[in-house]
């Protein structure tokens, strides 16, 4: 029987999805990453003997060697994906990925919009393009992953609408632009691929983006992501491909975090250890990384909002960074709190143990 885990940050993202999606790797080699929502402003962290790689175009698996795939809710940016592929491939990791036909496809114009625009609305952005190229979508400038392999001038001809609709008007600017992005997509083997192309694989191993109460649906606006981030599109996929075995795997910190603006619970500066290789910290367009306390309501919140898209599915809590704070951290405190959730939860199970204790 065909089955499925799905990786799902409870917070506002930086919750540790990566690792998180790295180990479930480890225990199933034979798997497919499937990336569900976002993009390449995804920096999900992973160490593996020494050597460290922060995912965004590639899924989580791509250190411990396996395959990624990006659904039609995904973004990809074609320089961005370049790039770190050839880091990728440095370091020893699989470069294998596989693209929706429906994946949207973020330009040069799209990052210049974002990195001008949104931070002057105080919205915040990791300025990699996703919201812009989200928004666009929505419109008659679409440009797809099949896009990439269609006739050189129909691309072309899409690319010079898509700066007009920004307002780019010098056209020799426009043109360096588009030679140099043309460029590196045609230095890129591009594998389009339906969610047929999953059949294969007995297990898949779904890797979220953010964190739920960043959704576009659900968060507070106008500091929410452009996607779904719950397990909404994971659950979905798996319909399609009749999986009814599925298990969500809900991460969240010992402590709350949030990069860049917006309403945050508990908020106060903490004084963490054991955090050099923190991948969030101050940019000029997300800004701060604020830390503050668990707040046990809210994480109830998510995980009540979550089941309203996978009811039938298994599921499992997920601590990491538990051993950051300057106190120990109270681990039976926090099971005490999350034990009415749900009647399948189990803090006392071991596989629960298994997985909490890897992040101590």
């Amino acid at each position: 029987m065909k089955t499925a885990q799905i990786v799902i940050g409870l917070g506002f993202g930086d919750e540790g999805k990566g690792i998180t999606t790295d180990f479930l790797a480890k225990q199933n080699p034979e798997s497919i990453v499937i990336r569900f929502s976002g993009g390449q402003q995804a920096a999900h962290t992973v160490m593996i003997d020494g050597k460290k790689h922060v995912h965004s175009s590639f899924a989580s698996g791509a250190l411990r060697g396996l395959p990624s795939y990006y659904g039609e809710h995904c973004t990809i940016h074609p320089v961005f994906l370049f790039n770190e592929k050839e880091e990728l491939e440095a370091k020893g990791g699989n470069v294998e990925l596989h693209i929706h036909p429906l994946a949207k496809i973020t330009t040069p114009f799209d990052v210049w919009q974002n990195r001008n625009n949104v931070r002057n609305l105080d919205h915040g952005t990791c300025g990699k393009g996703v919201g812009a190229t989200m928004k666009r979508n929505e419109g008659q400038y679409k440009l797809y992953a099949i896009d990439l392999i269609a006739p050189r001038q129909m691309l072309l001809e899409k690319l010079q609408k898509i700066a007009y609709y920004y307002g780019f008007l010098n056209e020799s600017e426009i043109d360096a632009e588009v030679d140099h992005y043309l460029e590196i997509i045609d230095q890129i083997k591009w594998n389009i691929s339906d969610y047929s192309f999953l059949e294969k694989y007995e297990n898949l191993i779904f890797e979220g983006s953010q964190g739920i109460l960043l959704d576009m649906d659900h968060g507070v606006f106008p500091n929410v992501t452009y996607a779904n981030t719950t397990s909404k599109n994971a659950v979905e996929i798996c319909q399609k491909l009749k999986i009814e075995d599925v298990e969500v795997y809900y991460v969240t910190r010992s402590y709350s975090t949030r990069h860049g603006s917006g309403w945050m619970a508990n908020e106060r500066e903490l004084k963490l250890k054991n955090n050099e290789e923190e991948t969030c910290v101050y940019n000029d367009f997300q800004r701060e990384f604020r830390t503050g306390d668990l707040d046990y309501n809210l994480l109830n919140y998510s995980l009540k909002l979550d089941a309203a898209y996978s009811f039938n599915a298994k599921r499992n809590l997920v601590v990491t960074c538990m051993d950051q704070l300057e106190q120990d951290y109270e681990f039976e405190h926090l099971t005490t709190e999350f034990k009415e959730i749900y009647g399948s939860f189990s803090p006392d199970s071991k596989d629960f143990k298994q997985i909490t204790s890897l992040f101590q």
